[in-house]
């Protein structure tokens, strides 16, 4: 199964835009304020934190970008950003899916997190974090169902081998 949500890179590169332009207006306000027009006096502070406080969110929020593909013998989950300012830490992994032992979705008040937990070579789990804030509801049942039936099918063969070895 694939799933992307490339399709809405056009709608949240024009917002990222939007509140680009909206901090460097408030930061130029800002400054003409103070230094020139001394219209809001001491409140001119306003003119910054209006701007700050539409970043936050999108800050919050992470990574837009996601791509996951589970077609094959193994799961490949990418995880970038649009901006390059904060492209370095864009996920990319794969790894065969025998290694899933489980993955748990966590929904915050204005972000959602996809935890990965994968053996490696030492019988150690790792956990692997991945920012799903802006799929869709539909994406994220799909995407519930795929790694469920991932998770289902490496517990009946774990199940199998132990019985096999008693």
């Amino acid at each position: 199964m694939r799933l992307s949500n490339k399709n809405n890179t056009p709608v949240i590169t024009f917002v990222y835009t939007i509140v680009g332009i909206i901090f460097i207006l408030g930061v130029i306000g800002y400054l003409m304020e103070i230094s020139k027009f001394d219209v809001l006096g001491n409140k001119a502070w306003i003119l910054l934190l209006i701007p700050v406080l539409l970043l936050i969110p999108l800050y919050v929020m992470g990574k837009p970008l996601f791509e996951y593909d589970s077609d094959g013998e193994a799961l490949n989950f990418r995880n970038s950003h649009i901006l390059y300012i904060f492209s370095k830490k864009n996920a990319k992994d794969e790894f065969p899916k025998y290694k899933l032992v489980k993955f748990n979705i966590i929904n915050g008040f204005i972000f959602k997190r996809l935890y990965i937990y994968i053996t490696s070579k030492k019988n150690r789990v790792i956990i692997l974090k991945y920012d799903i804030t802006y799929l869709t509801r539909k994406q994220i049942k799909d995407l519930k169902f795929s790694l469920n039936k991932v998770v289902k099918a490496n517990l009946e063969i774990g199940h199998n081998d132990n019985t096999a070895s008693d």
